[in-house]
């Protein structure tokens, strides 16, 4: 009843339950931020390994090993590094809007109960 009887108190939860959401979202982004510079580590690895090969090189294809020629195979990772590059660049943005939009629900937050409490 008196959550219907006082709007402000009813902001509060939404503002509360918007910094809550965007907490979430902070810490799947991070994951999969901190996804893609294992992949891209692992593809930096891969060009190292394939850079140095003499012999035959091999790359997997939905499960199956096939044999491929080294220029194709160092195309290969460079197109997945690259869009990797991309990805990560897509995500590191998502971050940082998150994490401006956190803050200012941080702000709006602490005003509200500052508010409440007769400060300011």
């Amino acid at each position: 009843m008196s959550q219907q009887s006082d709007p402000s108190e009813s902001e509060a939860e939404k503002t509360v339950r918007d910094y809550q959401n965007v907490q979430e979202q902070l810490r799947a982004v991070t994951l999969q931020l901190d996804q893609l510079h294992a992949q891209k580590a692992e593809l930096e690895k891969a060009k190292e390994e394939v850079s140095a090969a003499s012999g035959r090189i091999y790359i997997t294809v939905g499960g199956v090993i096939v044999e491929t020629s080294k220029d194709k195979a160092l195309s290969d990772i460079k197109e997945k590094s690259e869009l990797t590059d991309v990805r990560i660049a897509s995500m590191s943005k998502q971050l940082n809007e998150l994490k401006a939009k956190e803050k200012q629900l941080s702000e709006k937050i602490t005003r509200m109960y500052e508010q409440s409490r007769g400060v300011g």
